[in-house]
């Protein structure tokens, strides 16, 4: 299977809440898979030829792999933390490459464009300076200092704000967003989206929120996620090439694609190829 070590990644294939012992089929790297509930209540994720496939319950989801995990699943601390309400927001289909979905994530400069009045507006265009590592001792793409003028930055939010984000990437397919918390400026929303590669050019994407927010129905938290990915999907459905190109020479990045970039060499380093172009057609 092309991919590289991407196979023995950890990935997201269904909410647990809509489990049952019927079981739902589905598609993991271009093999097809049923995840259900066992008489005794947990998870099971099973192939089509029969094997039982590993499997984790967290942030409201079940995990799994068709390789063999030598890392456990990736830790988000604010998923433990009191207080928080913690948002399903469901699947949207995309006829794109996993790793476009998440590199689309990682963007700011669409934002105007894209999200116009909700998480960008003109003539608030640029995008400042702002910093991206790899960090080695956990082996993730960082962005931190982000700042960007919002109309709404949060359905919670009650007017247009300088909000500041942290981008994270501790998996391929998977990002951790921190950005300013509107009814609580001391700590950090998290938006997250969790990205399931059916095939090389086809994902489901599983947002998910854990966030400080005690009046917005819970229903209208789903919908605003649900808008903003909405307006994503006509972009990342017509990009070209379909793939995430890995060589540098192939799109000419920006100082606003620092992110995008480091997201692709720390991609290429670890032979995280799936779904990804890796030379010039």
């Amino acid at each position: 299977m092309k991919g590289g070590a991407m196979i023995d990644e950890w990935y997201p294939v269904g909410l647990f809440s809509q489990l049952n012992e019927k079981g739902s089929k589905t598609w993991l790297m271009g093999g097809a898979i049923e995840v259900a509930r066992d008489r005794h209540g947990n998870a099971q994720v099973i192939t089509a030829e029969g094997r039982a496939l590993p499997v984790r319950v967290r942030y409201g989801h079940v995990w799994s792999s068709l390789g063999n995990p030598e890392k456990e699943l990736f830790a988000i601390p604010e998923a433990d933390q009191p207080g928080r309400r913690f948002v399903d927001v469901g699947v949207v289909r995309v006829r794109c490459s996993p790793l476009r979905a998440v590199e689309n994530f990682l963007d700011i400069a669409h934002f105007p464009f894209v999200h116009t009045d909700i998480l960008g507006a003109e003539p608030h265009t640029e995008v400042e300076n702002y910093k991206v590592e790899i960090r080695e001792g956990v082996d993730e793409v960082w962005a931190t200092q982000v700042k960007f003028y919002q109309p709404q930055a949060a359905k919670s939010a009650t007017g247009g704000i300088t909000t500041e984000y942290m981008y994270r990437v501790p998996a391929p397919t998977c990002s951790v967003l921190y950005k300013t918390c509107p009814p609580r400026p001391s700590e950090w929303d998290v938006i997250t989206l969790f990205v399931q590669p059916l095939a090389e050019d086809l994902c489901n994407v599983w947002p998910w929120m854990a966030l400080f927010d005690d009046e917005t129905p819970m229903t209208d938290l789903i919908h605003f996620q649900q808008t903003i990915f909405l307006q994503d999907r006509s972009i990342l459905e017509n990009q070209i090439p379909a793939l995430l190109p890995l060589d540098p020479g192939m799109e000419i990045p920006t100082r606003a694609d620092l992110t995008s970039v480091a997201y692709r060499r720390w991609l290429k380093r670890h032979n995280y190829t799936y779904g990804a172009q890796l030379v010039a057609q």
